[in-house]
């Protein structure tokens, strides 16, 4: 026992001088760590583990809802980082379709990027075909791909935008009318929630499961009903309610009855409502994405050849001002709704117009390249 002790106590020490937390010597690696610790003990491991590095100090900006087809060449190891901001409440879906004659083992990572280092979100092996993630902060987020390594072929990523929590009224009459940050008592106040429409005596239901915390009754939100989601921090707030149909500690699911839309409160002189809000740990915050049942799919785009270099027809600059001239080959990574994404000669990636861009054919009987060919 005093060996064991002595142990545990020596490698305390050290980790604590070495500035390192002791809980990161016990943590679970990522799929994509555990693979790098497999393959890093040759060349072309260690230039898989770099490029991985690489692609996340250099993420391309992207807007959701977003889909591109995308191809990774087995010539050499690479990896592509796509940066995309998400407010607090949404869900977003990530949807991946691989080639079918491939079936490519990719790896996907999910980073919080509003922050030096990133700090990893979701981490997915090579069997993952589709994710959903519930967005807990507004800010920046870096999705990283990256096949293993020697493995490549065609695949198409789709990220789609949807609320993370049910609409809290029922039926198809609901509107809503006054949103969040709305001016109240003469500009004294703003609007801390999201006002939904809807004939006295329609239900108010249950956003998402979870449990009643509060049932009361007075004040400027008049009859009202906290509900805590079930594993998430963050509570919803009913207000102006006609009748209240719940217990304080009661257990309720997904869709379930709390209580009827009316006009209590403060309320007493506008139609018939539901006040709905949304607290977190700091306190409320826009409901709006929670329950936006306009759901932003990913869009189409038309199919491009990937697997041919491209040459550049126009002089471009990157987004840090370097200047790439026309004529130079590069290599596509990605088409989406804009253009390409390609990567330069110096292994750095760039978005490229599919006007500034052209096939590059080569001919492998006669060892020729051929013109290029405007895609």
């Amino acid at each position: 026992m005093k060996i064991l002790t002595s142990t545990l106590l020596l490698v305390s020490v050290v980790f604590i001088s070495c500035g390192k937390p002791l809980t990161g010597v016990f943590s679970k690696k990522s799929p994509h760590e555990a693979y790098a610790d497999d393959v890093d003990n040759s060349p072309e491991g260690r230039q898989w583990v770099a490029a991985s590095e690489l692609a996340l100090k250099q993420p391309q900006q992207v807007k959701l809802p977003y889909r591109h087809q995308g191809y990774f060449n087995t010539d050499k190891p690479r990896a592509i980082a796509l940066q995309f901001s998400a407010r607090q409440g949404e869900r977003i879906e990530v949807l991946l379709e691989k080639e079918l004659s491939t079936n490519l083992p990719i790896y996907a990572d999910l980073f919080r990027s509003d922050g030096s280092p990133v700090s990893q979100v979701i981490s997915k092996d090579t069997a993952w075909t589709q994710f959903d993630f519930d967005v807990n902060e507004t800010g920046g987020y870096i999705l990283r791909l990256q096949p293993e390594l020697f493995k490549g072929g065609e695949y198409t990523l789709a990220m789609s935008i949807m609320p993370s929590l049910g609409f809290p009224v029922q039926g198809k009459v609901a509107r809503t009318g006054s949103f969040w940050g709305a001016s109240r008592d003469g500009g004294q106040r703003s609007h801390e929630g999201v006002d939904i429409f809807a004939p006295k005596g329609t239900p108010a239901i249950a956003a998402e499961d979870g449990y009643i915390t509060r049932v009361s009754d007075g004040g400027i939100g008049g009859k009202t009903v906290w509900l805590r989601v079930a594993g998430r921090n963050v509570n919803l707030y009913y207000a102006h309610l006609d009748k209240q149909l719940v217990n304080e500690g009661q257990q309720v699911k997904k869709g379930d009855v709390v209580g009827l839309v009316g006009n209590t409160g403060n309320a007493k002189s506008t139609p018939s409502h539901l006040h709905f809000g949304v607290y977190g740990m700091g306190g409320p915050v826009d409901p709006w994405p929670f329950i936006n049942k306009s759901i932003q799919k990913a869009p189409v785009i038309a199919k491009k050849n990937l697997k041919h270099q491209l040459t550049l027809t126009k002089q471009q600059s990157t987004t840090d001002g370097i200047i790439v001239k026309a004529n130079t080959i590069v290599i596509p990574m990605a088409a989406n709704a804009e253009g390409y994404l390609v990567e330069l000669p110096d292994g750095k990636i760039i978005r490229t117009p599919f006007s500034s861009a052209k096939v590059v054919k080569v001919e492998k009987a006669q060892g020729t390249v051929a013109k290029g060919l405007k895609v």
